[in-house]
């Protein structure tokens, strides 16, 4: 089959995948760990693979270095891979991008995988795997992992957007192994083996009744139920994923076309931009953005301290927060934060104090106290949060306390 990349990349992934790359300045790093020769996991776990695991070759494991390498030649990759097959009970495969040009790239398969699999299944896992390398999505998970190790968290706004591309890639990269075991049938087996250990066919599984509860499943995620919180999307969005792409023009005469394919896709992953669900949270990102706006172009426009701190308390409810905010920013303001205020007192009337420590907080966030914003926030405080006059005096004088900063600049 002759393909495009582009035919099967998902937008948002791309999208996603960019701003990403963008926010690490994946150019820079990428640039440093090339002068400094540094090693970024490759040669490491190659060591290890050489050491405890099979390294699959034409001589010792015939059999699965034809399979693999024919999916390889099938994806048209033509860059180098070494294939490992490991000890390991856990169902599970993956993929280490090469350090350097000369550096063959890696897939490991463990050996639970092998046995539970059949030969076409086995396709459909190393096309995924193979599906990491050709999107490059594996090259950028290292260069994160190399920004951020060990117990070193990303910002809490790069956190879940990072969450979120993962999701997308690994359905990019499930697009891959569907192309390389084209049957939607052995794709379902696969992820039935995967999600329970068990054999599809020994349990006597049917995939008309597989799908149809699958889509009962989804359902239950379209109506806010539940949420998808892993690092892989949850396995009824990429089964209903490939139900889609095994339906469309490249695979099927006649079949939907790219455009009604992708129009399907992006109601399918609007499950996985959720964060939270639940009509507070909707409320609090509306109190958030809202009163962010009004108590930082009080005094003058917003700047970027104060937009920093608005975005990383949006960013625990909206994936894309910015968006949210130049949202929120062309429409009624000031009735939007009266609606969110009452919205919240009414369901949980505790956060009222949470919520006038937010726009103090605001206030102090570019090293400055400006009368006019105190003033705003004196005024919400006692008129529409109902606090004395003298109790928004002492929250504030803590709140000062704690995390007043005077600027540099003013010193001098």
């Amino acid at each position: 089959m002759n393909f495009k990349y582009e035919d099967f990349a998902l937008p948002l992934e791309q999208t996603i995948s960019e701003q990403i790359y963008q926010a690490i300045e994946g150019d820079i790093i990428e640039k440093i760990i090339k002068i400094g020769k540094i090693h970024t996991g490759n040669n490491y776990d190659r060591s290890l693979l050489e050491g405890h695991s099979f390294k699959v070759e034409a001589e010792t494991l015939s059999h699965y270095y034809e399979l693999f390498n024919e999916v390889k030649d099938k994806l048209e990759f033509k860059e180098a891979v070494d294939f490992y097959i490991t000890g390991d009970s856990s169902v599970n495969a993956y993929a280490i991008p090469a350090d350097d040009d000369e550096c063959p790239n890696i897939i490991n398969v463990n050996s639970s995988l092998i046995e539970l699999m059949t030969d076409d299944e086995l396709r459909f896992v190393i096309g995924h795997e193979l599906g990491h390398l050709i999107s490059k999505n594996a090259k950028l998970m290292r260069l994160v992992h190399f920004v951020f190790p060990d117990k070193r968290n990303p910002p809490i706004a790069l956190q879940y957007k990072y969450r979120l591309w993962k999701q997308l890639a690994e359905l990019v990269a499930d697009r891959f192994g569907f192309i390389a075991m084209p049957d939607i049938n052995v794709c379902i087996s696969a992820f039935f083996k995967m999600a329970s250990g068990l054999d599809f066919n020994k349990m006597q599984m049917k995939v008309d009744a597989f799908i149809e509860e699958n889509n009962r499943r989804l359902d239950y995620f379209r109506n806010d139920k539940g949420m998808n919180v892993a690092t892989h999307p949850i396995n009824p969005i990429r089964v209903q994923a490939l139900n889609i792409l095994s339906q469309s023009e490249f695979f099927v005469k006649n079949g939907i076309s790219k455009e009604t394919m992708q129009e399907k896709m992006n109601e399918l992953t609007d499950i996985l931009l959720k964060i939270k669900n639940t009509p507070l949270d909707m409320y609090m990102a509306q109190f958030i953005a809202t009163a962010g706006l009004i108590v930082a172009t009080t005094d003058q426009p917003m700047n970027e301290d104060e937009l920093e701190v608005i975005l990383n308390e949006l960013s625990n409810i909206k994936v894309f927060s910015q968006d949210y905010l130049k949202d929120i920013s062309q429409k009624d303001v000031a009735k939007l934060f009266e609606e969110s205020i009452v919205k919240i007192l009414e369901t949980n009337p505790e956060m009222r104090e949470a919520m006038l420590r937010y726009l103090m907080h605001i206030a102090m966030a570019d090293n400055a106290i400006e009368k006019q914003e105190t003033n705003v926030i004196f005024d919400i405080g006692n008129k529409i949060l109902g606090y004395s006059v003298i109790e928004i005096a002492q929250i504030f004088a803590q709140m000062i306390q704690f995390e007043f900063n005077p600027g540099i600049q003013s010193i001098y």
